[in-house]
């Protein structure tokens, strides 16, 4: 993999070009932005071009623009990004920030073990809104709660958009034990990687890696050549394991509107 050249396609495609309706893309000269169209969902940054010279300028424009809003929002940072202290500025703005996250990929063609893998038939296709409420009965049993704005992002875009959300879960029964989902991202190179969550009963059975490997499969089937995941400390070895690739950290970073 040449990783320059991936992080130049993946700041192209996922950061500067994409949208994310229902968000509304708004682009200045300093950053790209996309913003809810309701006060009650948060919007984010998800790329800066900033200088020394103009960093906390652009901040106090932002933090005042989604205050008008009354909007909360995110701003998505990565390691690369400048100037080199931005996490620093932002954290000093009141800025809260996340786990850190490792930016990893995936070059599909390569991955000959996972495309050639048999999916066991415990691993289904979630195709309607009662199979989502199945893997945050999931999310419950880990969690202790469930993510009602997941929940409800899920089932909404499945119904509008199922080519470019592919959901499955392993079953045990009636019940969904391990679950991730998969976005196609229109008009890009990537797909994303999301979930991968186990009952602890169910892990060592190989559901994960199925789960990992029937995504994979979908997206060389679909054209699709790189997958990305924002990999938590515990999920990047494992995925390390099976090819994917460090490109960068990334941070979270996230403003409540008062």
């Amino acid at each position: 993999m040449d990783k320059t050249e991936v992080l130049r396609l993946f700041d192209k495609e996922m950061r500067v070009e994409i949208t994310y309706p229902p968000l509304r893309r708004e682009e200045t000269d300093h950053l790209v932005r996309h913003v809810s169209p309701t006060p009650d969902d948060s919007g984010v940054v998800l790329f800066s071009r900033l200088s020394e010279e103009n960093a906390e300028e652009v901040i106090k424009q932002e933090l005042a623009y989604f205050s008008s809003l009354q909007q909360s929002f995110e701003w998505k940072l990565f390691d690369y990004d400048q100037p080199a202290n931005l996490l620093e500025r932002l954290k000093s703005h009141g800025f809260t920030v996340d786990e850190e996250e490792a930016l990893l990929v995936l070059e599909v063609a390569q991955a000959e073990e996972l495309q050639s893998l048999v999916i066991p038939p415990e691993i289904r296709q979630i195709t309607d809104a009662a199979g989502i409420d199945d893997i945050m009965q999931l999310k419950e049993q880990l969690w202790g709660s469930v993510n009602a704005e997941l929940a409800a992002r899920l089932k909404r875009d499945l119904a509008e958009d199922p080519e470019h959300l592919l959901v499955y879960a392993a079953y045990s029964g009636d019940q969904a034990v391990s679950a991730a989902w998969m976005y196609l991202h229109e008009d890009t190179s990537f797909g994303s990687l999301w979930g991968g969550s186990t009952l602890p009963d169910f892990r060592n059975k190989g559901y994960y890696t199925a789960l990992v490997a029937v995504r994979v499969q979908a997206a060389q089937e679909r054209g699709y050549p790189l997958l990305m995941v924002d990999a938590s400390p515990m999920s990047r070895p494992i995925l390390e394991k099976k090819g994917f690739e460090f490109l960068a950290y990334s941070y979270p970073c996230f403003y409540e509107y008062k």
